[in-house]
């Protein structure tokens, strides 16, 4: 069986509306390719106990957890802090994770008590490198803390991937139908009947000309999934 994950986006951006999440869609993409499934995808606000109850509650369940966002300098960036207190260590500001974080300032009384706040890396961790700002995330076990900036979360889940020990990667096969959900429901259950070794799923959309349904068929299995096509195609 493939390795299990799941992401934690943090924000109160996210759940406000005022953000537009890009991580979680990117790295589910990427799990996908690198045969890892991926189980859940939470959004939790900016709260300490939130954060905290959130990766307890995922460290168990799945093989990886990997988070977006929390981590920068001000005052609302406690994601660090919060998933030390869910493993029960200390934190504090690192050496190492300082000195990545100097690359970025030529004047040393730049790398100010604000700053240095993301260099305050959870005891145990190891450091995820940020090839862009420098300032970099960290692994405590299964649990992976990255920026939620997408040009600095991107080359983090880069970094990590090749490192992952992953499964067979999932294909799919998609058929659009131009007609309603309903009238295809009856024969798509027969399909997944005939097929209980494949994901099968319908997505209906509008158009100006009327009701469609997009028809998915998801395994690792390009064979049956090559098989299960010819099927979908026929209930056009």
């Amino acid at each position: 069986m493939n390795p299990t994950a799941a992401i934690l986006l943090i924000g109160d951006e996210i759940l406000s509306g005022r953000t537009q999440d890009s991580n979680g869609h990117y790295l589910a993409k990427r799990l996908t390719e690198a045969g890892i499934d991926l189980k859940e995808m939470r959004v939790v606000s900016d709260e300490h106990a939130a954060i905290k109850a959130a990766i307890n509650a995922l460290r168990g369940r799945f093989d990886h957890v990997f988070t977006s966002g929390g981590i920068g300098p001000t005052h609302d960036d406690i994601t660090a802090d919060a998933i030390a207190d869910a493993f029960g260590v200390g934190i504090d500001v690192r050496a190492d994770a300082r000195a990545m974080l100097a690359q970025n300032y030529n004047n040393p009384d730049d790398l100010n008590e604000m700053r240095l706040r993301m260099a305050r890396i959870p005891d145990g961790a190891a450091l995820i490198e940020n090839p862009v700002s420098h300032a970099p995330g960290f692994q405590l076990e299964n649990v992976y803390v990255m920026a939620g900036v997408p040009a600095v979360f991107t080359t983090m889940v880069e970094s990590l991937l090749p490192g992952l020990t992953g499964g067979v990667p999932l294909g799919s096969v998609s058929v659009r139908i131009d007609r309603p959900e309903g009238q295809v429901a009856a024969a798509l259950a027969e399909i997944a009947k005939a097929f209980p070794d494949i994901a099968i799923g319908s997505y209906p959309f509008v158009t100006d000309s009327g009701f469609g349904t997009h028809l998915v068929a998801r395994s690792p299995d390009k064979a049956r999934l090559d098989e299960v096509e010819k099927h979908l195609r026929a209930l056009r």
